[in-house]
């Protein structure tokens, strides 16, 4: 009889078995296990009994309770919500396709006529100019706000203070009627003869008066965000910049700005986005950008709503480039601030 036989007899008429005898006293099978480590789980390769897991079973010994059974959280709220949400939007989305007012027809018809075009390209070539000019100044008030010569500061924080708190509607109209004010504009020696004159309303036209109202207006709002990402910059790095002997131009270029273009970007992105919406108000002193030639066609045809939806498509199509762009802009500034 072989001894795998023999094992199976000692098993069957019930005698302790070498594997069933009780482990003497400090055996590691009697050591509670360390905090932190799981129960031992048998030999490799031996299934649980009865499908559970080593740890989900009944107590080994008296005393002892069973390990809890983790259980995932049911989110039935945040689904609910994402089907109403859903609901919404699928219902929206009907709205808009069957809806014959909507007369997406003629939509189409004049998405891409050369008057909308022409409207279009006046529109982004007046954000960039203004966005360009309003930083130039805007960089000029942030650092005359913050500089130790308290003439420029005061008058940096007069020209903020003045410009955020004045609609830009009232400043547009205001620039657009300046003639009223000041008929001729010269220049010459001050408080002395004037070498050239001209007339305001030959200088001022409507297009000028937008860049001109645009520009001044963002400019208030650029030093602000100038300022703050100027702050954020850490004293240290300004202090270690100084002492390597480093000019003050220097150290801005060099130091201050490359890190402080990290809190630029994202407002200087939200404020190109809306100055891009912004150049809409100009419409109201006769400057053909996208909302006036639409208009000027609707005025025309009465055709509203499909014409106003033109312009919104528009705007949507180049803000969702924008933001495209602006992404990559602040992944590229944030490269050494990004952890693994």
């Amino acid at each position: 009889m072989s001894f795998d036989a023999l094992a199976f007899d000692a098993r069957a008429s019930g005698a302790p078995t070498t594997s069933d005898a009780p482990a003497p006293a400090g055996h590691p099978q009697d050591q509670p296990p360390e905090p932190g480590e799981p129960p031992e789980r048998g030999k490799p390769g031996e299934p649980p009994e009865s499908g559970k897991q080593p740890w989900q079973g009944t107590p080994s010994g008296p005393g002892e309770r069973p390990a809890l059974r983790i259980v995932p959280v049911r989110r039935t709220g945040q689904w609910i919500a994402a089907l109403l949400v859903l609901l919404l939007l699928a219902m929206a989305v009907n709205s808009l396709a069957r809806n014959k007012a909507f007369q997406w027809d003629v939509v189409a018809d004049y998405f891409t006529t050369s008057a909308v075009l022409r409207g279009l390209g006046l529109t982004l070539w007046l954000t960039a100019l203004v966005m360009v000019l309003g930083f130039v100044l805007g960089t000029l008030l942030a650092l005359g706000r913050m500089s130790a010569n308290p003439v420029l500061s005061w008058v940096s924080s007069g020209y903020i203070w003045f410009f955020r708190s004045t609609p830009i509607l009232v400043q547009l109209l205001f620039w657009f009627n300046i003639g009223a004010l000041y008929p001729r504009l010269g220049l010459g020696i001050p408080f002395g003869p004037e070498f050239v004159t001209v007339k305001t309303v030959n200088l001022l036209g409507p297009v000028t008066v937008a860049v001109l109202g645009l520009t001044l207006h963002e400019a208030a709002y650029a030093a602000e965000v100038v300022r703050g990402g100027l702050l954020s910059v850490d004293r240290g790095q300004i202090e270690a910049a100084q002492s390597l002997g480093l000019s003050p131009w220097r150290r801005l270029r060099r130091i201050v700005l490359p890190q402080a273009m990290r809190a630029i970007v994202p407002p200087a992105g939200n404020m190109l986005i809306g100055a891009l919406k912004g150049t809409s108000i100009v419409s109201v002193i006769a400057v053909q950008d996208l909302l006036y030639s639409v208009q000027l066609v609707y005025h025309r045809t009465y055709q509203v709503i499909p014409l106003l939806l033109v312009a919104t498509i528009w705007y949507a199509l180049v803000t969702s480039v924008l933001s495209v762009g602006q992404h990559y802009v602040e992944k590229h500034y944030a490269r050494g601030a990004e952890r693994s």
